[in-house]
């Protein structure tokens, strides 16, 4: 099968598709025909190292997380699916011994969960890490409650645009930071208040949130700490060494600091797939590009100046 894999830490240019063997399922896998694949920077961190101590020295590894296809094979003990249900999901784990820019994957029962009816592959591809990503952060670790006040830096992002939508459904009041072509882009998922980041200073003390979402990742606690409740929470997507020195100098008291470090549920799919039959939650596709032009995806992706999320359609 084709997939796109690379020999060593790198940029973009450590990419390439090659032909590799297809995987076996496992017990309690699935094999999934991947019928589009979504990007995200968690792709382009492994790839160029910057978690090698997780994901090891081990080569060649696999780039992709999320997914959506159908079931092309079974496993031992996997019961529930049939061979060509529809199904999405996202891998967990570093090591890229996996990916999803592929023409099949191994997944584990635990990662996936059918897709919802009305979506198409490259819009289901777009759900799994990102939208858990959100999910897992205002609901688990955030507890967020109705009528909170959350704002998301990075609304118009991969994960942000998630973030704002989920939000709105849990109740809260929503603020979106982002750039000003992106205001009305923000404000149609959902948000209640707009700001631009260039002109206007939204973590200045003259807001306040018990929840600041950076899921941009360019913030931290001590930059938000005047907009914060007193028992508010500053959460981050990107690892650093600021976000883990701020959440354990944070464990007691508040307001707190705290790493969000998503894992593929099919509980959480499967309130996802709720939200979206519900109206409550839609995809954000800016742009579907062909296994041949995913080096244009990449390297669009990082640019960090996307709108929701890319996807690439594998053949």
């Amino acid at each position: 099968m084709q997939a796109v894999v690379y020999d060593r830490y790198g940029g973009a240019e450590v990419l390439r598709v090659a032909e590799v063997a297809a995987p076996m399922a496992k017990r309690h896998e699935l094999v999934v025909a991947v019928r589009a694949a979504a990007l995200n920077p968690k792709d382009s961190f492994v790839r160029k190292g910057r978690f090698r101590a997780l994901s090891g020295g081990r080569f060649p590894k696999r780039s992709g997380y999320d997914w959506a296809g159908e079931v092309a094979a079974l496993g031992p003990g996997v019961e529930g699916y049939a061979v060509g249900e529809r199904v999405f999901g996202a891998l967990s784990g570093w090591t890229g011994e996996r990916g999803t820019l592929a023409q099949y994957v191994a997944v584990r029962t635990a990662e996936c969960a059918r897709m919802p009816a009305a979506l198409q592959f490259e819009e289901a591809a777009a759900i799994p890490l990102a939208a858990q990503t959100a999910l897992q952060a205002l609901a688990d670790i955030a507890r967020g409650s109705q009528g909170d006040r959350v704002c998301i830096n990075g609304g118009s992002g991969g994960v942000g645009v998630y973030a704002i939508q989920i939000a709105k459904a849990r109740g809260a009041h929503v603020t979106s930071v982002s750039s000003a072509r992106n205001l009305d882009f923000c404000r149609a998922l959902g948000a209640d208040e707009t700001v631009d980041y260039a002109s206007d200073d939204p973590f200045s003390g003259a807001r306040r949130y018990r929840v600041v979402f950076d899921a941009f990742g360019n913030r931290s606690l001590d930059k938000v700490r005047k907009s914060l409740e007193p028992r508010g929470v500053f959460l981050s997507t990107v690892p650093s060494r600021r976000i883990f020195f701020d959440s354990l100098r944070t464990c007691v008291g508040h307001p707190r600091a705290r790493l969000v470090s998503v894992k593929s549920r099919t509980g959480d799919l499967t309130v996802l797939t709720g939200l979206i039959e519900g109206g409550r939650l839609r995809a954000v596709v800016e742009q579907v590009f062909e296994l041949d032009r995913f080096l244009d995806a990449v390297r669009l992706l990082e640019t960090k100046r996307t709108r929701g999320k890319l996807v690439v359609r594998i053949p």
